[in-house]
């Protein structure tokens, strides 16, 4: 028996633990930060006594958990002692005996104020209720906002989370993948931490929709030797021409992750097949000197498009105007001798640092300033400022203020001018009233238009990068409810909704007063939940929109109302009341298929276990209208305020909201469908148009493959045909059948689902 096996589990457990730390110390010390061994090593010896016989659901003991989230802040985004220390430490007040103060006492001020942070966003931000959920959210972002490295180590918190998920159940994993994906994505991009930020998406992706990540690795596996071979071929002239200048370099090819790639592959309706920027060629160079880097950025641009040619819009200088969160780049497409466009990114190795560690990396480039954290550093205080703006004015609805604050997380940047030339970055996509919002409150809600580059246009014009802006304004113009749906930014977004709820608040009194009335008269006990179901029996989500219309008297209380609360309105699966969506049609016609009871979970129900969708039960469950799940699909079940279980897509938008605010109520489910029902689904066809085209298409369809047509739509143009065939399928392998058997016909060139 060799040393390892004789050794005893708890040997084999303070060896483990003893490695771990150690390469989290050699890591550190080849680190340029201050070198604090002694305060490390003490949080550790600390933490490890803390968490003595705990061991994380894997198996493991606990204290392997705060190690790991320590070596990703110092490892992966080049964090000091403190931040090192308060990982080490993140865990101890959350789940042991000790308090802040204890902290405090031992490791002082600084690492306490962090840990506390840390603290209070603890356990996912979310819980049970919405309310609660957003009251944690905005602890996050205050704490953030005092002290941005407890944002930077709860990002490494969630990391490792997400790289040990595997030991979680399946409920868990939706609940954590998606809360991941909806917050903590967007917040490692907006830090700059673009290397983690891919790494939680694909993780996400992974777990929520195992096959697709699976069979895009594979493609990409598959593919790689042409890739590589491209990238030889591609860059052995640019390498010639920087070497004839003399410049310190290299050349990385950039592969686009499986999430991105399947991102791409839903919002364009396109194949694996047809992402032809999955390649990517990053230049990293040493400049000769640290104040010139721009301008050799620049040099190697103009030499590298003597070789190949430019795309004319594609030109993305990111030097002079960085990011919000601090990167720097030139980018340009290129067109390569095999007739492809290939992005090539140039940037110094401190671009580069910075582009993939966050602003953190800046300190390795500041002499003197290597350990703390200084208020110049910090590029995301404009952003910060927007956050504690949209704070002090707090939005009733939980779902509302995560919307608000996502909507600048994500977002690309440009650059406008005001009229006296200052420049001012905004979010793609913005318009004349964000601009206005952007600069002053008063200046959005009484903007009656704008001059752009000296032209008159409208509130709803949409920037440009490049524009000059100048706002006109009005005392006698008022916020309109039409505005949020043309604006963009999360201020603007925030500001006019604050102005129209001062607004709306009479008229909710007034419509909150008719149904009191309405309720008395017909001796009705006025309480929430009978609003929410009139609410929702008039096809509002949100009480407060159905008493504004109660108000305005776009909705009057009847007969009907009584019969509602009464219980007499009939609910038979049809488009009556709240179950919008009959997914299937079945074989049966339907006055003699069986009524089924809507299933209400009981109060002692298993949310670990998967729930097992049959022919049997499918009518237990409700299918709402968002995003139509057949079987086949990555689905997932939300126990909503009925009690009752509503199915959604795993990558449905209302369920990313779902698994964020109500991560709890989130349950597994697994299709045990035998062929037996028929579902809806679409499939765009698009090629070049020809006599009996059609005809071979419904031929391989009905004939061939014995599947129902319910509608056609094709219209053609020119030669070039485009349309839709609506069919009755069992499940998403015939409709993956469908496509494939579709692409033998000729002259058709595009084939997609219309999820």
């Amino acid at each position: 028996m060799d040393e390892e096996q004789m050794m005893t589990q708890e040997e084999r457990d303070d060896k483990m633990i003893n490695d771990a730390f150690q390469k989290l110390l050699n890591d550190y010390l080849a680190s340029r930060h201050r070198k604090k061994v002694d305060l490390i090593t003490k949080a550790f010896n600390f933490a490890r006594q803390a968490h003595k016989g705990v061991r994380r659901l894997s198996g493991e003991p606990y204290i392997m958990h705060p190690i790991a989230v320590a070596q990703i802040a110092c490892s992966e985004i080049g964090l000091g002692s403190t931040s090192i220390c308060s990982a080490l430490l993140h865990d101890v007040v959350e789940d042991t005996d000790y308090t802040v103060e204890d902290i405090e006492n031992i490791f002082g001020p600084k690492i306490a104020q962090i840990v506390d942070g840390l603290t209070k966003i603890s356990g996912g931000i979310f819980g049970e209720q919405a309310s609660a959920q957003a009251e944690n959210f905005k602890k996050l972002l205050l704490t953030m906002s005092e002290d941005i490295r407890v944002i930077l180590i709860k990002i490494c918190d969630r990391l490792h989370n997400m790289r040990t998920l595997d030991s979680q159940p399946a409920n868990k994993q939706y609940k954590i993948a998606g809360e991941t994906l909806y917050i903590y994505a967007p917040l490692a991009n907006r830090l700059g931490l673009y290397r983690v930020k891919s790494e939680l998406e694909n993780l996400s992706f992974k777990f929520e929709h195992p096959d697709e990540y699976a069979s895009i690795t594979k493609k990409l596996e598959n593919t790689q030797k042409s890739r590589e071979q491209l990238f030889s071929q591609f860059t052995a002239p640019i390498r010639a021409a920087l070497d004839q200048m003399g410049i310190q370099y290299e050349i990385k090819q950039r592969i686009k992750t499986p999430y991105s790639i399947w991102n791409k592959m839903q919002n364009k309706h396109v194949p694996f097949d047809e992402i032809y920027d999955i390649l990517a060629v990053r230049i990293i160079f040493t400049p000769r000197q640290r104040d010139e880097e721009v301008n050799e950025c620049f040099n190697i641009y103009v030499a590298i498009s003597k070789i190949y040619k430019s795309h004319p819009d594609r030109l993305r200088d990111w030097l002079s105007h960085p990011k919000a969160n601090g990167y720097q780049a030139l980018h340009v497409t290129l067109m390569s001798k095999t007739g492809q466009w290939i992005e090539v990114q140039i940037r110094s190795d401190r671009m580069d640092e910075v582009a993939e560690q966050g602003f953190a990396a800046h300190w390795k480039y500041k002499d003197g300033v290597e350990e703390e954290y200084t208020e110049d550093e910090n590029e995301l205080n404009d952003w910060l400022r927007t956050i504690k703006e949209i704070l002090d004015d707090p939005q009733p609805d939980a779902m509302d203020f995560l919307d608000t604050i996502k909507l600048n997380l994500f977002a690309s940047e440009i650059f406008v001018f005001t009229p006296k030339g200052e420049i001012k970055t905004m979010p793609a996509g913005c318009t004349a009233l964000d601009f206005a919002f952007s600069i002053h409150t008063f200046l959005g809600s009484h903007c009656i238009g704008a001059k752009v580059n000296h032209k008159l246009v409208p509130l709803s014009h949409p920037l440009q990068s490049g524009d000059q802006v100048e706002i006109l304004t009005s005392k006698s113009q008022h916020v309109s409810a039409a505005w949020i749906n043309f604006v963009s930014t999360a201020k603007a977004k925030a500001k006019i909704q604050a102005i129209l709820r001062r607004d709306n608040r009479e008229t909710v009194k007034a419509g909150e007063d008719l149904l009191t009335q309405f309720l008395q008269k017909n001796e009705i006990e006025f309480t929430p939940s009978v609003a929410d179901r009139l609410a929702e029996y008039h096809g509002y989500q949100k009480r407060n929109d159905f008493y504004i219309a109660l108000g305005e008297k776009t909705v009057l209380l009847g007969d009907k109302d009584t019969d509602e609360l009464n219980g007499k309105t009939q609910r038979d699966g049809n488009v009556t009341g709240w179950r919008k969506y009959v997914p299937f049609v079945g074989k049966k016609k339907k006055e003699e298929q069986p009524k089924q009871e809507l299933f209400i979970v009981p109060e002692k129900f298993n949310r670990k276990k998967p729930v097992f969708i049959t022919e049997e039960n499918i009518n237990q469950y409700m299918f709402p209208g968002c995003c139509h799940p057949i079987p086949g699909d990555d689905a997932l079940g939300y126990i909503n305020n009925k009690n009752l279980i509503e199915i959604h897509k795993r990558n449905c938008p209302i369920a990313a909201k779902l698994k964020t605010s109500f991560g709890n109520r989130i349950i597994d489910i697994k299709w045990d469908m035998h062929k037996k029902l028929y579902f809806d689904a679409t499939i765009r066809l698009g090629g070049i148009d020809r006599v009996g085209l059609l005809n071979e298409v419904t031929q391989i369809i009905s004939s061939q493959m014995n599947v129902n047509i319910h509608t056609v739509n094709i219209t053609c143009e020119e030669g070039i045909f485009d349309g839709s065939i609506e069919l009755r399928v069992h499940d998403r392998e015939d409709v993956r059948s469908i496509m494939n058997n579709l692409k033998s016909v000729k002259d058709l060139k595009e084939i997609s689902e219309i999820m």
